[in-house]
């Protein structure tokens, strides 16, 4: 186990380039992260860098929601804002903690999360930056599966030959650059998004682990239709199941869910670019299988494809801004299920094309 932490840091340190002198902002979000944190910090000094780590449990985030002034809620955090502004290097472990069960004040949540955008924002307009979703026993029993084997999965998602990878991935993306549509069509979803003009990008390791996808930034005007997520998710530790959006001209036109509306219809007021598509995400891991309904590791499944509510990359060409970036994954793998680039099937009736898998 230790060896393979220490693997999964220099893999880290390597895409972030920590060299000497490097200047690395780390956050912890949970204890159950620690043995990924110390084998960061150990790789970052060898490297001659200057790691700071900062505790940012999310377990305090429901006590905010709870009893924070409103003001304070939609405040970035001060700490957090100073990190990202001195570093060079910003390195996130998030857990995957147990949400606490009860109820939450939908409204308050989505104002504490403009806060959590602006720090986000920051991370990635001023720091080389990854965040890494670490497996917990907790999650493991939540969703009913062997923590050993999700560790597996994890770790088999996360160390890989990404370069050999990468290659095959940015051949692939420059062939879809050339299309003008991007069709999600399923039994239960007809969405259609424009992207001529905009730039497929490859995540190969670098900056989220798991990691494993292609993704572009849609037209901020045209996005039309229908998509469905019928499974259970979380998002800031708040459920959300059987969520269905409706989109004209690019805007979330309607809204239903059996669990979490309120919270969804709060996010989507966050701010004019929070109701849009930033990003369409495609997931090419095939180590990583497992829905756990944590959409940081399930976006990368092999068979998936996903849309980030909210702001979108510019490296892509998007230009929707919003303190908001939030990907809802939808899993292709079923008979029926297709995801159509162009006139080019990358999922037909449920079965990836080979090429997603690098």
């Amino acid at each position: 186990m230790t060896s393979r932490w220490a693997q999964l840091a220099s893999q880290i340190a390597d895409g972030t380039q920590v060299a000497s002198g490097s200047k690395v902002s780390i956050f912890l979000t949970d204890p159950d992260a620690m043995p990924a944190v110390e084998a960061f910090v150990d790789e970052v000094y060898r490297r001659g860098g200057i790691p700071q780590v900062l505790l940012t449990d999310e377990r305090f985030d429901r006590s905010a929601v709870a009893f924070a002034l409103a003001e304070t809620l939609a405040t970035p955090a001060p700490l957090e804002v100073s990190s990202m502004l001195w570093a060079d290097v910003h390195v996130s472990f998030r857990s995957m903690a147990v949400p606490v069960p009860g109820p939450v004040d939908a409204e308050r949540l989505a104002l504490q999360r403009r806060g959590k955008g602006e720090v986000s924002a920051l991370r990635w307009q001023q720091t080389r930056w990854a965040l890494v979703r670490v497996p917990t026993p907790g999650w493991a029993a939540l969703i009913g599966v062997d923590y050993d084997d999700l560790l597996d999965e994890f770790f088999a998602g996360c160390i890989d030959d990404w370069a050999t990878k990468r290659g095959a991935w940015e051949t692939l993306a420059a062939e879809l650059g050339a299309s003008d549509t991007v069709r999600i069509l399923s039994p239960d979803t007809d969405l259609t998004l424009p992207v001529g003009g905009r730039t497929w990008v490859v995540f190969a390791g670098e900056a989220n682990l798991p990691d494993g996808e292609l993704a572009t930034a849609p037209l901020e005007t045209g996005v039309h239709g229908h998509i469905t997520f019928p499974g259970l998710f979380w998002f800031a530790g708040s459920e959300i199941e059987g969520l269905r959006l409706e989109f004209t001209d690019g805007v979330v036109t309607g809204v239903s869910a059996q669990r979490g509306e309120a919270l969804v219809r709060e996010l989507l007021a966050t701010d004019p670019g929070a109701s849009r598509v930033g990003e369409l995400g495609i997931g090419t891991n095939a180590a990583v299988r497992t829905v756990t309904g944590d959409l940081l590791i399930d976006e990368k499944i092999l068979g998936t494809v996903h849309i980030a509510l909210g702001r979108a990359y510019p490296q892509c060409g998007g230009t929707n801004e919003s303190s908001l970036h939030w990907d809802i994954v939808k899993d292709l793998r079923a008979p029926g299920c297709h995801l159509y680039v162009g006139d080019r099937a990358l999922i037909a009736d449920g079965v990836a094309d080979p090429v997603l898998a690098g």
